[in-house]
């Protein structure tokens, strides 16, 4: 019988211990696919969810706060100092950063200084300010604090529409219901695309989900990167040869007897 109701006990603890039902984070995009052509000057997809509440979750007294990140592909970028030497601009110093993201926003339903605390901000990596972009420093990766070639890189992208960041992005249309525009420019990389979307409450996250997308080019610029990629000396042929032919064109067309 002591056994008996040692077992009882224990189960009746972890029923107890168990966390009551929680919010559900549930999110979509408007495509999944977005197909770039000669005539691509830019595109908008939607990102759209709902906050779904078990019966047994209690109503919180403050809104939800959604934070979401989309990444593209890394890769290795340079950023180079320009100096004026004996009256000519030359590049100097300059700084590898090692795989950072290609194209990244952030977009939020509040100014994240309102959605979470910086010790939050800076465990979840919320907002550019606190997402790592590690640099080569003498063969050693890492990150240097108020580092100017960082802000030199992050204005550089801001400057060509890569990287943003924007409150007040994400509007709330119910109170469990939301949306947001990403945006995509002209010169966005091909690849595959993360969006992390996160649920806040209260100052914690709360919920979380993570959704994929790809940009890939179509039509005749992707036959020509795909010939030169696998068919290089063939490529190289046919360029050649294309160059000779519209040399010799122009030879007879602009002639003069």
């Amino acid at each position: 019988m002591r056994w008996l109701r040692t077992v009882t006990l224990a189960a009746v603890a972890i029923a107890v211990a168990e966390p009551a039902a929680a919010e559900r984070l549930i999110a979509s995009l408007s495509n999944r696919h977005v197909m770039i052509t000669s005539n691509y000057t830019g595109v908008e997809l939607v990102l759209f969810g709902s906050v779904e509440r078990d019966a047994g979750t209690a109503a919180r007294s403050n809104s939800y706060d959604i934070v979401a990140t989309i990444m593209g592909p890394r890769e290795t970028l340079r950023v180079r100092r320009k100096q004026r030497v004996l009256g000519i601009w030359v590049n100097t110093a300059g700084r590898t950063f090692v795989d950072p993201p290609s194209y990244l926003a952030v977009l939020a339903s509040r100014p994240l200084d309102l959605i979470a605390s910086a010790e939050n901000r800076r465990k979840l990596q919320l907002g550019i300010t606190d997402t790592p972009l590690p640099e080569l420093i003498n063969n050693d990766i890492g990150e240097v604090a108020n580092d100017p070639f960082r802000g030199a890189l992050v204005r550089l992208m801001a400057d060509r529409g890569l990287y943003s960041e924007e409150a007040n992005a994400v509007t709330f249309l119910t109170p469990t219901l939301f949306r947001a525009s990403i945006k995509l420019p002209a010169q966005v990389p091909v690849g595959d695309y993360t969006v992390d979307v996160k649920l806040f409450a209260d100052g914690n996250m709360i919920g979380h989900t993570a959704l994929l997308f790809q940009i890939v080019k179509v039509g005749f610029e992707q036959f020509v990167v795909e010939a030169a990629r696998d068919h290089g000396l063939l490529y190289g042929f046919a360029t050649a040869c294309m160059a000779l032919l519209t040399g010799w064109i122009a030879s007879v067309a602009f002639r003069r007897d």
